[in-house]
């Protein structure tokens, strides 16, 4: 069993901050700010790379450090983006709540122990080369976007992470050859985040993203990892795939804005 206690959010949310930092194309000193016991990345201001997240892990915020998180951002033409963990310190979310800020989102946090696990095939997944950032960025994209045809920014998501240092980036193609799906892995301390989940949504429901899930898994246990996060939305098709692969819901995040 996982006790999805404090300790194991902390380990979580800061390998997430870590993969979101990691993500922001723009120089670190400029559009990144480490407050409140974690991270506000600007990557843009619609960009979904933009937001704020492990704030509140390590003890109170106080509201001079939220003041600071709202004028980082909207300094910049963005919104106000939090992802809460829900074992950050109480009096965070309450004040945030007094400052009008309100829940637009919620995503379920998943673990899986590796310990005693084994590799499992994955035949129809591989690694993308180090050339492949732009057909890894649009498989990536259509299959999250949802669209045939992506902008320059939309690309540039995909492109920023297939760039984090360390991470793993993988390929899917379909039983006609095409390539239809994607994801990435970051490992960190023993940790291996699974993110950046997409299939094309006409090759969906074929069994590729348990492939991507598994050849990730196969990864993290080559490299001696004990445990596996993702993160996904409440019912989702994704969170099945990601039970039916040995995951359990840790924790619920809610998404604020402000």
């Amino acid at each position: 069993m996982i006790h999805a206690g404090l300790a194991l959010a902390r380990r979580i949310e800061s390998a997430e901050a870590a993969n979101a930092v990691a993500c922001n194309p723009h120089p670190r000193g400029e559009t990144t700010l480490e407050i409140g016991g974690g991270w506000a990345i600007f990557a843009g201001a619609e960009s979904p790379l933009t937001h704020a997240l492990g704030l509140g892990l390590y003890g109170p915020v106080a509201g001079a450090e939220i003041g600071r998180l709202e004028s980082f951002f909207r300094c910049r033409g963005a919104r106000v983006t939090i992802d809460l963990c829900p074992l950050a310190d109480p009096g965070f979310l309450r004040d945030l709540s007094e400052r009008g800020y309100r829940p637009v989102e919620f995503n379920n946090v998943l673990m899986k122990p590796l310990s005693g696990a084994a590799a499992v095939p994955a035949p129809r997944v591989r690694r993308a080369t180090a050339q492949e950032g732009d057909l890894w960025s649009h498989i990536v994209g259509r299959g999250f976007f949802e669209q045939a045809e992506l902008t320059t920014d939309e690309m540039d998501v995909g492109r920023a992470i297939f760039s984090v240092p360390g991470a793993v980036c993988y390929l899917a193609s379909a039983e006609t050859g095409e390539i239809a799906g994607g994801a990435a892995v970051t490992l960190h301390d023993g940790l291996a985040m699974l993110f950046a989940d997409s299939v094309i949504a006409s090759y969906r429901r074929q069994g590729l993203h348990r492939e991507l899930i598994t050849a990730r898994l196969n990864e993290a246990l080559a490299l001696g990892c004990d445990l596996a996060a993702a993160s996904t939305l409440p019912g989702s098709v994704s969170q099945r795939n990601y039970e039916r692969l040995g995951f359990q819901v840790v924790y619920t995040k809610v998404t604020l804005v402000g």
